[in-house]
């Protein structure tokens, strides 16, 4: 019997039963063409997580009321008929793999996208933005009340006649029926505000409508924020009283969390802990224990997953940016394949900084194709080639296994004792440890290529000449960067010194652990700096300051880290000094200018410099020189090119290597073509 076998356990629901408890919850993708239909890479990204095992897919909210309704750059509609065709093709595609689906029918509300850009404002429960700065909406009128609750009606027979399993309404998460829940947003004095009887009726009517809809045997999921996360918000019991005016008519809750100025724990952030919402999922199944309920939240490891079932917290758990990391995280469990998850490190770059704050297409840090997944190993190479990889990095990690799963015969050069880089090294601080599974992945997945890694080993040019490779790839990283300002260095160079750069505190964090009386102060306002904030601020420092020569700190995160970290900074009374210079470095404190001309001193007991990072090729030029006497093909990956993110080291591997190594490969075939017409013409 599978250890994990409270994963595989079918469940019925009405007339659906789910093959397994794994479920892909609604995520915006930004995939949709812009007439609000499917395309070929939207189909094969939902055909990924269905062919990998997944027991339910709901799709990503879909717009019943356009324009006023939509949300995100893209979306798909079911407004009227001409959108069933492609809805139909989607669940085809699902079912032939046994996977049930689902449908989440949404109205946006105040979180309209771009409606402000047209001149049209809005629409909410009263007049209040549904994020800090948004567009100011205007109330619903009770008239277009009851139209939007027969529109929620229509677009749930749709969803039925497209050939829908299910479908789930959207009454969380600040879109418009959770404006109505919400006391947050809802200052109406009629029969829709007030009370909690009154701000919970719209959903109520709505449920009533979906239901007469889709009749008694097909289910009906509802989603609600069960804690808001914000002051003066609906709390948990808040939510479970608003759930008796609601739920009778629904066969399952989703259990999710936050709003729109607590995105950081709906879309959760790195450092909650695997199923931290599953409490949350318990307390309302122990209110309602008739319901099926369904719990999310960082769920990543199955260890976890499983204990949240045993345990009867829930009955399915929600996989979301898990399944766009791993789309055969369900088909690995069963196999016994755990080793090779891609677990999704919560990064929240590529899916949601992407797409809600850059209006870009879902892309993912730790896997570099969303949409085809493993298509690229059927296109194996025809000739020897060699690959010689210089670095252990994520990128250079992620370069070696892609050309060996498509035959190449690759040797990795790592001069530390191990591998995975700045990553590995980063995933030191408590808050980061997610980003070692990513490690730990493409570490597992080089022993499984059988690549040769030569740990403690600089590469030189000895080695060169020995491995006689085809291709060469640099991707040895970066390193501070550290300008000539007065007395950095001299500080640096010093034995006893309270002076350190960010690699000193990851290469031994140990000698970092004394927090009570310590006085911080943080010269770099990037991801790096904040991170060291972030560690020392949340474990009782006396004092943390940062200092960035920018108007704002966190300029370069994704949106999500960025809110945690803000709460980070206003929870631990972080000193924060923007437009700030740093002139000089001393034993015990930095001289800095501020923002009005004055000069100011910083004491510190241990002051860091994070001043970013540089790219680092030190044999660049022998690489090059060798490639173009010996017909080789070089190149630099990742940092050692430009100082980014994993994300981009990832995308920049895969598809680098792919197109060098068949290149290769074809201009191999075209020598060996080319030789044998010689010997042929010499014959005649």
């Amino acid at each position: 019997m599978n250890k994990y076998q409270a994963i595989f356990e079918p469940l019925t629901i009405k007339r659906m039963t789910l093959k397994n408890r794994i479920a892909m919850p609604p995520m915006g993708t930004n995939f949709a063409n812009q007439n609000g239909s499917f395309n070929d890479k939207h189909y094969s990204y939902y055909e990924q997580r269905a062919k990998g095992g997944t027991g339910l897919i709901i799709l990503e909210n879909v717009c019943f009321d356009y324009p006023m309704g939509t949300n995100g750059t893209t979306q798909l509609r079911m407004d009227n008929d001409q959108f069933i065709p492609g809805l139909w093709e989607f669940n085809e595609r699902m079912h032939a793999y046994g996977t049930k689906t689902c449908v989440q029918i949404n109205h946006a509300g105040a979180s309209a996208y771009g409606l402000r850009l047209n001149g049209v404002q809005p629409v909410s429960a009263s007049n209040i933005p549904s994020k800090t700065g948004n567009t100011v909406p205007r109330p619903l009128t009770k008239e277009e009340i009851y139209e939007i609750i027969a529109k929620y009606g229509e677009a749930a027979n749709r969803a039925q006649r497209a050939g829908f399993d299910s479908v789930e309404i959207h009454a969380g998460h600040s879109y418009l029926l959770s404006q109505f829940l919400s006391p947050i947003y809802n200052k109406r004095t009629d029969e829709f505000g007030g009370t909690p009887e009154n701000r919970a009726r719209f959903t109520k009517l709505v449920i009533e409508a979906v239901r007469q809809a889709v009749g008694p045997f097909f289910p009906i999921f509802l989603r609600i924020s069960a804690d808001e996360m914000l002051p003066n918000g609906n709390t948990l019991e808040d939510s479970i009283e608003l759930l008796n005016f609601i739920a009778e008519d629904v066969d399952v809750i989703d259990v999710s969390a936050a709003l729109n100025d607590s995105l950081q724990y709906q879309i959760d952030k790195m450092n909650l802990p695997d199923g931290w919402r599953s409490y949350m999922a318990k307390a309302v199944k122990e209110k309602f224990p008739e319901k099926i309920i369904a719990t999310s939240g960082n769920i990543r490891d199955p260890k976890r997953a499983t204990e949240i079932l045993e345990n009867g917290d829930a009955d399915i758990l929600h996989m979301g940016r898990g399944l766009i990391a791993e789309p055969n995280w369900a088909n690995k469990v069963e196999n016994g394949q755990e080793a090779l998850l891609r677990k999704c490190i919560s990064c929240n770059i590529g899916c949601a900084d992407h797409r809600i704050a850059k209006s870009r297409p879902l892309r993912c840090t730790v896997n570099p194709d969303v949409y085809y997944e493993d298509a690229y190993k059927e296109d194996q190479i025809k000739n020897p080639i060699k690959m010689v990889v210089v670095g252990g990095g994520t990128t250079a990690l992620e370069a070696a296994n892609t050309a060996a799963e498509i035959g190449a015969e690759v040797s990795l050069y790592e001069e530390k004792n191990y591998l995975g880089g700045l990553a590995h090294e980063i995933a030191r601080f408590p808050d980061k440890k997610r980003i070692d599974d990513f490690v730990e992945y493409l570490e597992n997945r080089t022993t499984e290529n059988n690549i040769t890694v030569h740990l403690n080993q600089r590469f030189g040019l000895n080695d060169l000449a020995n491995e006689k490779p085809d291709i060469i790839v640099n991707a040895t990283g970066a390193k501070p960067l550290l300008p000539p300002i007065k007395g950095l260095h001299d500080e640096l160079a010093k034995d006893n010194r309270k002076v350190f750069t960010i690699f000193d505190i990851l290469g031994d964090l140990a000698k970092f652990d004394t927090f009570e009386g310590e006085e911080i102060v943080v010269i770099g306002g990037g991801a790096v700096g904040l991170d060291v904030v972030e560690y020392y601020a949340e474990r009782g420092a006396r004092k943390v300051s940062i200092v960035e020569m920018q108007g704002t700190v966190g300029k370069d995160l994704d949106m999500i880290t960025r809110l945690a970290m803000m709460e980070v900074i206003e929870k631990y009374d972080v000193e924060v000094h923007t437009d700030t210079t740093l002139l000089e470095v001393r034993g015990d404190n930095f001289l800095v200018k501020m923002p009005n001309g004055e000069e100011r001193e910083l004491p510190f007991t241990k002051g860091f410099v994070a001043l970013g990072m540089k790219a680092d090729a030190p044999l660049e030029n022998d690489f090059v020189t060798y490639a173009n006497e010996n017909n080789a093909t070089y190149l630099n990956l990742g940092d050692s090119k430009q100082a980014r993110r994993i994300y981009e080291g990832s995308q920049e591997a895969r598809a680098n290597i792919l197109t060098a190594v068949h290149g290769k490969d074809r201009q191999l075939t075209a020598t060996v073509v080319h030789r044998k017409n010689r010997q042929l013409a010499a014959t005649v």
